[in-house]
């Protein structure tokens, strides 16, 4: 999995940018079909930080061990996550670069502004009824398992897990159906990585759209909320915001919840477990987050100048990226041992922690249990083998989870 060169190992003060040695491509289909096993050959050849390519000719460092993400993610004096000086030498047609590069918002900005656009999400976010939201989610699924049911077969993905997130998401921010179609296809090209410049603006002009409609027209929502919070963000940065609500609330929620399924319809411990009660769909989520968690390497930061790490000079302006699946991984932490056990990264950590992990749980396990209530005899279609996930640097996402089960009658509608 080493690019074409064969990797050695490096004296204590090597940098992996400097050297012109191998670099691990992260955007193969080699690397997207078993990330575990390029994961332990990279921290047996190269230790803790390890010299990866996001994209052809965009070099990176990944952050596999557990505690120096640590240490990174609470030193932003020296881990800043702003990008503008790296990206003036990043070609506008790279692939990676609508997810990398910098936008108005909290996650790729330091300091001052990122504390500004972080107040105003987290009281957008903060004063989502989580009962509602169970309700919601309820509502959403059971209309979908319906659209299925009676057929004794599925995608869960296409038909289940990418709508329904979808659907929470609009609920959540008060997005009118036409206007939230345009942004998920948007944001899909950008995760996807073709054609992700036309994505970019796709979605750009989307979400204007819906911060001019609530500008116009308030409602009881995210986006309103954001809208009239006393730090006054303009519509450029309203857009910006919302451009990272809708991109941590459908491709990283749909990973989430696809990933949980399959690890409950393959392994025994809760195939039969979840069902029965002694595991909870909440210990596999916990298990998933720790194993598969849906954003495999992101949370990236740009150092301003040389730092020595662990014995290796980081550049100054490249990015350092933190593999969440390697140092969840990492032998110095592994347990197995995940009910109730909640240390891992997969929700970042610091500064930029995710302020809607309490609602991404709530949406994945309620989204869960609704399916194995209804439809219980659920089972994979094809061999686990046969599987095949999307390549890309950052996420962790099957293409498909076919299922079959009894056909069954459709559910009593949800009112709502």
């Amino acid at each position: 999995m080493m690019s074409s060169s064969s990797a050695h190992g490096r004296t204590a003060l090597d940098s992996p940018i400097d050297t012109d040695g191998p670099r691990v491509p992260l955007y193969s289909p080699e690397f997207a079909a078993d990330p575990h096993r390029v994961y332990r050959e990279m921290r047996g050849r190269y230790g803790s930080l390890v010299p990866v390519d996001l994209a052809p000719g965009v070099p990176a460092t990944l952050v596999i061990g557990y505690y120096t993400a640590v240490r990174i993610f609470n030193d932003p004096d020296h881990f800043p996550a702003d990008p503008r000086t790296w990206q003036q030498n990043i070609p506008a047609d790279c692939p990676v670069l609508p997810m990398m590069q910098w936008r108005p918002n909290a996650l790729r900005n330091a300091g001052a502004d990122h504390a500004r656009y972080r107040k105003t999400n987290t009281a957008g976010l903060d004063k989502v009824d989580q009962y509602g939201l169970h309700d919601t989610v309820a509502a959403l699924a059971v209309p979908l398992i319906n659209s299925f049911c009676t057929e004794g077969s599925a995608d869960l993905v296409r038909q289940y897990a990418f709508p329904l997130a979808f659907g929470v998401l609009n609920a959540l921010l008060g997005s009118p159906a036409e206007i939230a179609a345009r942004a998920a296809k948007g944001m899909a090209a950008i995760f996807e990585g073709a054609e992700a410049e036309q994505g970019n603006q796709m979605l750009i002009g989307a979400l204007l759209e819906l911060t001019q409609l609530k500008r116009a027209e308030p409602g009881d929502d995210v986006t309103t909320r954001m809208v009239q919070h006393p730090a006054g963000l303009s519509d450029t940065e309203m857009v910006h915001q919302l451009a990272t609500l809708y991109g941590a609330g459908i491709e990283p929620q749909q990973n989430l919840i696809i990933n949980t399924l399959l690890l409950i319809l393959t392994e025994e411990r809760f195939g039969g477990s979840v069902l029965g009660g002694s595991l909870s769909t909440r210990d596999a989520l916990d298990e998933v987050l720790f194993d598969d968690p849906p954003m495999a390497n992101f949370c990236i930061s740009f150092p301003r100048q040389p730092i020595l790490i662990d014995g290796v000079w980081l550049p100054a302006h490249q990015p350092v990226v933190i593999s969440m699946a390697g140092c969840n991984n990492d032998p110095e932490i592994k347990t197995d041992q995940y009910a109730g056990n909640r240390s891992h990264l997969a929700w970042g950590a610091g500064p930029h922690v995710c302020p809607a992990s309490s609602m991404a749980y709530l949406i994945a396990q309620e989204a869960i249990d609704q399916l194995l209530d209804a439809l219980p005899e659920l089972q994979l279609a094809v061999p686990p083998d046969e599987l095949t996930w999307r390549p890309g640097p950052f996420h962790r996402a099957l293409t498909a989870l076919p299922v079959t089960f009894p056909e069954s009658p459709p559910l009593p509608e949800i009112q709502r």
